[in-house]
C-alpha cells in the first residue's frame, strides 16, 4: 500500500508540474508577443491606438497579473511604459474626456494605480485621485446605481462593474477611504438583483431602470438577450473587488453569495463539448452562435480564482481546467512571425446607440471576431495567471503526500 500510494503520489507531481509549466509557458509567450507587437501600450486593433481606453486597461490588468506571478521586470516596465504615455509630470492625464462621464474610463485607473503603488510617485497618486473623484460627479439612476455612461441614461451594464468597481476598492484599500466600500457593494448587488434571471441564475447584459429603451422589455427593464462577456466582466468585478474588501464589512458576505450564485450559472452553461461558452450563453444549440474567447478567458479566471481564495468550491477546478484547455485548442495559434496570436474575441458588444443595437440574438452573433483584440488577451492572461498559480498549489499539495 505504501508503494501504491508513493505512486500516486509521485504521478500526481509529475502531472501538477507537467500542468504549472504548461500555464507558464502560454501566459510567458502571450506577454512577450504583446511587448513586441504593441510597444507602450499602443494597440494597433483598437479604433484609436495609443487612446486612453478600457481595452488597453484591460491589456494592462493581464500584463500585471503576469508581473505578479513571474516577478519579471519586462512585464512591469512595460505597464509602466503605458501609463507614462498619458500621465504628466503634474498628474494630468492626457485625453481624459471628463464630461463623457463613462465607467469605461475608470478602468485604465487601475494600472495608475499600480505604477504608483510600486513607485510612489506624486504624479501617479495625483492621476489615480482624479480618475477617483470622477464618481463623485457619474450620474445615478434613482435606486443610486451608475450611468453606464452620460450618452445611455438611467442604465446599468454589467461592462461597469468591471470599470469601475475594482479600480475603486483598491483606492479605498490603498489611501483609507473606507467609506467607498459600502457603495462598492451597493452597485454590484444592485446587478445581483436586478439584472440576474431568477430561474437560470443568468444575468442580462443591461438593465434600464426608466424602462424607456426601445430594448428594454416593458416589465422588468432587462434586455433581451445574456451576452457571455457582460456575465464576465460582472464575474471578474466580483473577485477582484474582493481582494481589497475589509474582512469585517458585513456587505462582503453578500458578495461572495452573488459570486457563488454567478458562478453556479456560469458552470451550468460550460459547453460540454469544448469547455467553452457561447457569445449568447443560454442558445449554444442555435445556428449563428458561436464560442468566444474573451467570455471563456473571464470565466476561466473567475472560476480560478474563486477556488483558490476558497469563495467557490474546490470541485469547480475540473470545469475550470476544461475551460483553459479549450481556450488553448480553440484560440491561440502562432503568426508568421512567431507571436502568439489569440482569435475568437468579439470586438464589440452594446445596447441602443448609433447605429442601433437591439440586444437580441441576431444582434449579438452579428459582431464580429477578432483576432488579438487587447481586452480579450487581457482577460487570457489573468486567466493564464490563475492557472499557474493553481498548478503551482497543486504541485505544493503533490509533494506533501
Amino acid at each position: 500500500m505504501r508503494l501504491f500510494a508513493a505512486s500516486v503520489a509521485m504521478f500526481g507531481f509529475a502531472v501538477a508540474q507537467s500542468s504549472a509549466w504548461a500555464q507558464d509557458v502560454a501566459s510567458a509567450k502571450m506577454a512577450d508577443s504583446v511587448i513586441r507587437e504593441w510597444p507602450a501600450g499602443v494597440v494597433t486593433t483598437e479604433n484609436k491606438p495609443g487612446e486612453w481606453a478600457y481595452e488597453e486597461g484591460v491589456l494592462l490588468d493581464g500584463m500585471a497579473a503576469q508581473w505578479h506571478a513571474t516577478a519579471t521586470g519586462a512585464d512591469f516596465k512595460y505597464i509602466k511604459d503605458a501609463v507614462d504615455k498619458y500621465v504628466t509630470e503634474d498628474g494630468t492625464i492626457k485625453g481624459y474626456k471628463a464630461d463623457a462621464h463613462s465607467l469605461d474610463d475608470i478602468e485604465m485607473g487601475r494600472a495608475v494605480l499600480l505604477v504608483y503603488r510600486v513607485t510612489q510617485q506624486p504624479k501617479y497618486y495625483k492621476a489615480a485621485k482624479f480618475v477617483h473623484d470622477q464618481l463623485a460627479a457619474q450620474p445615478r439612476t434613482a435606486s443610486g446605481g451608475y450611468w453606464h455612461k452620460q450618452i445611455y441614461p438611467n442604465q446599468m451594464w454589467l461592462d461597469g462593474a468591471y470599470m469601475a468597481e475594482p479600480f475603486r476598492a483598491e483606492y479605498a484599500a490603498t489611501f483609507q477611504e473606507p467609506g467607498d466600500f459600502d457603495d462598492i457593494a451597493k452597485q454590484l448587488l444592485l446587478m445581483d438583483a436586478h439584472i440576474r434571471d431568477p430561474k437560470t441564475g443568468l444575468m442580462k447584459h443591461g438593465w434600464d431602470e426608466s424602462k424607456q429603451m426601445k430594448w428594454a422589455d416593458a416589465k422588468t427593464g432587462l434586455s433581451p438577450e445574456v451576452w457571455a462577456r457582460a456575465m464576465g466582466w460582472y464575474a471578474m468585478a466580483l473577485v477582484d473587488v474582493l481582494d481589497w474588501y475589509p474582512k469585517d464589512n458585513p456587505q462582503r458576505a453578500a458578495l461572495i453569495t452573488a459570486l457563488n450564485r454567478t458562478m453556479a450559472a456560469v458552470v451550468k452553461y460550460q459547453d460540454a463539448a469544448t469547455g467553452l461558452w457561447w457569445q449568447v450563453m443560454d442558445k449554444g444549440e442555435r445556428k449563428g452562435n458561436y464560442t468566444e474567447a474573451s467570455a471563456s478567458s473571464m470565466f476561466v479566471y473567475a472560476l480560478a480564482k474563486g477556488v483558490r481564495r476558497g469563495y467557490l468550491p474546490q470541485s469547480y477546478e475540473a470545469k475550470t481546467r476544461r475551460g483553459w484547455e479549450g481556450i488553448q485548442k480553440a484560440f491561440v495559434s502562432t503568426g508568421p512571425d512567431g507571436l502568439t496570436v489569440l482569435n475568437g474575441t468579439v470586438k464589440v458588444g452594446g445596447l441602443g446607440g448609433t447605429p442601433y443595437r437591439s440586444g437580441t440574438f441576431d444582434y449579438y452573433v452579428s459582431e464580429k471576431t477578432i483576432a488579438n483584440d487587447a481586452k480579450g488577451i487581457g482577460a487570457f492572461l489573468l486567466a493564464g495567471s490563475e492557472m499557474a498559480q493553481a498548478s503551482t498549489e497543486a504541485l505544493r499539495q503533490a509533494r506533501q503526500l
